[in-house]
């Protein structure tokens, strides 16, 4: 199998190239630029490996949520690409890459993925890792993601359970720490293409279906991006 995954959701531009379980790279953290390194970084990656995007058997990429530039690019990328390739591609939860990563690198089970929505909001996700038909241990959702204030969150859902944070959210609204009290939270971490290609590997393998090029489009929970003026 050979997968490649984009990510443009933060801070963070990412492509990465799965083939038969080797996992390479490219992460720059320029939040301005990822229209300008997305591209580039593919290019490089593909001609490390030897592969022309026909090659390829599947595309991945972060489809939110997230910030409204940075899924945009993620998604029009993608679709070029598949169009041009004739290529079937997987959208994957933006949280459940960070949440993924996450358990990829502090070994945390249950996770709830929080992003920074501005407006004194998070977008956010419960996780748990659950293996699947191939035996892979991925992060799967426990419920639907959302916009929420701190405020409205059950901190009773997540009492007693061992919930790690993680994400842009527990920095950018502290109210969210407070409510839930988790007995960790990683607020510096940020979703990863490496992650995003791991998921979409598993969803693969469990006999979820891609979608055509046509369909790879961004989710943003949110079209409200800024306070009304009064």
């Amino acid at each position: 199998m050979k997968l490649l995954a984009l990510d443009t959701t933060e801070k963070a531009c990412s492509a990465a190239l799965l083939i038969d379980g080797e996992t390479r790279q490219r992460l720059r953290l320029e939040p301005r630029a990822h229209a300008r390194l997305i591209l580039p970084m593919i290019d490089e990656l593909m001609a490390e490996a030897g592969l022309a995007p026909g090659a390829l058997d599947l595309l991945a990429f972060a489809r939110g949520p997230g910030s409204f530039t940075g899924l945009r690019i993620a998604a029009g990328v993608a679709q070029g690409i598949a169009f041009g390739a004739d290529l079937p591609v997987m959208p994957v939860s933006s949280l459940r890459g960070l949440a993924q990563g996450v358990w990829r690198e502090h070994g945390a089970e249950r996770v709830l993925a929080a992003f920074d929505a501005r407006m004194n909001e998070v977008y956010d996700g419960a996780f748990a890792l659950l293996p699947t038909t191939e035996q892979e241990q991925v992060m799967q959702a426990l419920e639907p993601e959302r916009v929420s204030a701190p405020a409205a969150l059950d901190a009773t859902v997540f009492a007693g359970r061992h919930w790690v944070g993680a994400g842009s959210g527990w920095a950018a609204c502290p109210g969210l720490g407070e409510r839930l009290k988790p007995c960790a939270s990683f607020p510096d971490s940020f979703s990863q293409a490496r992650d995003i290609g791991a998921c979409a590997l598993a969803d693969h393998f469990a006999g979820i279906e891609p979608v055509p090029a046509e369909q790879a489009l961004p989710v943003y929970l949110r079209d409200r991006v800024a306070m009304p003026k009064v």
